[in-house]
C-alpha cells in the first residue's frame, strides 16, 4: 500500500513539469526572446524636447541617463515646447525638482539649447531663463545643424514605463 501513494507523488510531481510546459506554450507561442546586449560605439545624440507639462522634464532626465551610458558621446538637448515655462527662473518654485535635475545635467556636460521662437510665444526672453540655457534662433533648424555634425537624433516621448508590467498582471507585483 505504501508504494501507490509513493507513485501517485513521482506521477504528480512529473505532470507538473508538463503542465507548465503546455501552460508555457499557449502564452508563448512565439518562443522566448533572444538577448543581444551589444556593445555601440561612441554616438553623439540630440534630443528633440516638445512636452506639454514641465514635469515630463523628470522623464526626460531617466531618459538622457540611460542614453548617456549606452552611447557615451555628447548630448544636446534642443527645447521647444510648453516645458519650456520650468526653465524660467520666475517658475523656480514650481519646477525646482525638474530644473535641478536638468541644471545637473548640464554640469555633467549635457548642452541645453532653447528655441528663441518658441521662448518669445511664451512671452520670456533669454533674461529671464537660467544660466544653463543658451537661447538658439530656431529649434527645428538647431536640431537640423546637430543632425548636420553627425548628432543622432532621438524624440522622447515622455510616458514612463515603469511598473508598466502590473497593469496587465497586478498579481505579479511583489
Amino acid at each position: 500500500m505504501k508504494f501507490i501513494p509513493k507513485m501517485v507523488v513521482l506521477a504528480w510531481f512529473l505532470a507538473i513539469p508538463a503542465a507548465f510546459t503546455a501552460y508555457a506554450e499557449e502564452f508563448a507561442p512565439y518562443g522566448t526572446a533572444k538577448v543581444d546586449m551589444h556593445t555601440m560605439p561612441v554616438t553623439d545624440v540630440v534630443f528633440d524636447v516638445n512636452y506639454a507639462d514641465p514635469q515630463q522634464l523628470n522623464i526626460l532626465y531617466g531618459f538622457i541617463r540611460n542614453t548617456q551610458k549606452i552611447t557615451r558621446g555628447k548630448v544636446v538637448v534642443v527645447t521647444h515646447g510648453p516645458e519650456l515655462r520650468a526653465f524660467a527662473k520666475e517658475n523656480y518654485s514650481k519646477y525646482q525638482g525638474a530644473v535641478d535635475r536638468m541644471a545637473e545635467l548640464a554640469k555633467d556636460g549635457i548642452e541645453f539649447k532653447m528655441c528663441n521662437n518658441a521662448m518669445k510665444a511664451a512671452g520670456f526672453s533669454a533674461e529671464d531663463m537660467h544660466g544653463f540655457i543658451t537661447v538658439v534662433p530656431a529649434g527645428f533648424p538647431e536640431l537640423a545643424y546637430w543632425q548636420g555634425k553627425g548628432y543622432k537624433y532621438i524624440n522622447p516621448i515622455p510616458l514612463s514605463v515603469k511598473d508598466v508590467r502590473y497593469l496587465d498582471q497586478p498579481q505579479l507585483k511583489k
